[in-house]
C-alpha cells in the first residue's frame, strides 16, 4: 500500500460518509457554517528529520509549520482565519528554544491574519513534533477541489517548481551545480515556503481544480486526476525554473532526467491547478495581477494515470514524489 491506498483503505471508513470529509480525497475538510459560508478546516505535523534539519532555528520551523498548513488553505481558495497547536517537546528544549518558537508563531500569524484558539503541549523522548489544525473561510460551495477537473481542462501550476527539494539538499551542504548565493537562496525556499493565498479569487473565479505541491508536482498533479476520474499528463519542457534550478539542470548530464527529479521532489507549496481552455486567459491575468505567475504545463485527459512528456515523446517516470508509508 502507498499512502493513499492506506488513507482509503483505514481511514475512509471511519468519515462513516460525511460529506464534509470530502471521502479524504482533499487535504481538507469543508464544513457548512456561519450562513454564506463554509468553514475550511486542515491539518499538517512536521517531524524534525523528516521535514525539517534538527538545527534548523526553531522561529524558522514554527514559521514553516505554519506556512504548510496554510499551503492546504490556498489551494482550496479559503482566507485564514484561527488554528489549533499540539506541540511534543524534547526534554533538551528548554524555555529559551520554547519561546524562539513561540515568537515565529507570533510573526507569521500577524502576517497572515491568523489567531491561536488552543491546543496542546507534550514531551517526548523522540524528536520535536508539531502539528496544526488551521481553519479558514470560504463563500458557501466555494472552496476549490481536487475532484472538479475535467477531461481537456488545461493543467497549469504557480511559481516555480524543484526548489524546495533543492534547498533541502542546499541546506544539507549537498548539492552541487549551483553558485553559493544560489544554494543559499534555495535553502531559504525549503525554510520558509510562500503559500499562494493571494490566488484565493483567481481559483474561486476561474480553476476547476487545485491541490498544494507538497509531496512532488507529479504526486499532487497525480491526485487532482485520481480525484477528478481522469488522466494527467504533464509537459517536463514547460515546468516553470527558478535561475538557480535552471543552474542545477543546466549542470546535469540528462536534463530530461533533471526535469523528472524537480518534479518529484516536493516541499514546493505551490499551487497545481486546471482550468477549461476558454478560462486560462483569465486565470492567468488574474494571478499576474495577485502576484502570482501561472504557467501551463499540461493537459487533462480521459486516459487515467498521469503521464509525461519531454520535447513531445513520452517518458517513463520512475518516482511521483515522497510518501510517508
Amino acid at each position: 500500500m502507498d499512502e493513499f491506498d492506506e488513507i482509503a483503505r483505514l481511514y475512509r471508513p471511519l468519515t462513516r460518509g460525511a460529506p464534509e470529509a470530502l471521502d479524504l480525497l482533499d487535504d481538507a475538510a469543508v464544513i457548512p457554517s456561519r450562513p454564506g459560508y463554509d468553514l475550511v478546516v486542515t491539518k499538517d505535523a512536521i517531524v524534525a528529520g523528516v521535514h525539517f534539519l534538527p538545527d534548523d532555528p526553531l522561529d524558522l520551523v514554527a514559521r514553516k509549520l505554519l506556512r504548510v498548513n496554510l499551503s492546504d488553505l490556498a489551494a482550496k481558495a479559503a482566507e485564514p482565519y484561527a488554528y489549533f497547536l499540539a506541540v511534543a517537546w524534547p526534554t533538551a528544549c528548554g524555555f529559551a528554544e520554547r519561546e524562539r518558537f513561540a515568537k515565529g508563531l507570533a510573526q507569521d500569524q500577524q502576517a497572515f491574519g491568523l489567531r491561536l484558539f488552543g491546543g496542546d503541549t507534550v514531551s517526548t523522548p523522540g524528536p520535536l513534533t508539531a502539528s496544526l489544525t488551521v481553519m479558514g473561510w470560504a463563500p458557501s460551495g466555494g472552496a476549490v477541489r481536487r475532484g472538479g477537473a475535467k477531461v481537456g481542462d488545461v493543467v497549469l501550476v504557480s511559481g516555480t517548481i524543484g526548489d524546495g527539494g533543492l534547498g533541502l539538499k542546499a541546506a544539507q551542504g549537498a548539492l552541487e551545480g549551483v553558485t553559493h548565493d544560489e544554494a543559499a537562496w534555495l535553502a531559504d525556499r525549503y525554510r520558509l515556503p510562500q503559500p499562494r493565498l493571494q490566488l484565493r479569487q483567481t481559483l474561486r473565479d476561474h480553476a476547476s481544480a487545485a491541490a498544494d505541491v507538497s509531496d512532488g508536482l507529479l504526486a499532487d498533479a497525480g491526485h487532482v486526476g485520481t480525484a477528478s476520474g481522469a488522466g494527467i499528463t504533464l509537459d517536463l519542457d514547460s515546468l516553470p525554473l527558478s535561475a538557480a534550478a535552471r543552474t542545477w539542470v543546466g549542470a546535469q548530464p540528462d536534463p530530461c532526467a533533471a526535469l523528472l527529479v524537480l518534479a518529484s521532489l516536493g516541499d514546493d507549496y505551490e499551487i497545481v491547478c486546471t482550468a477549461r481552455p476558454s478560462a486560462v486567459d483569465a486565470l492567468t491575468t488574474s494571478a499576474a495581477t495577485a502576484g502570482v505567475r501561472l504557467a501551463a504545463i499540461g493537459r487533462v485527459t480521459a486516459a487515467h494515470g498521469l503521464a509525461a512528456r519531454y520535447a513531445g515523446a513520452p517518458v517513463a517516470i520512475q518516482r511521483t514524489g515522497w510518501s510517508h508509508v
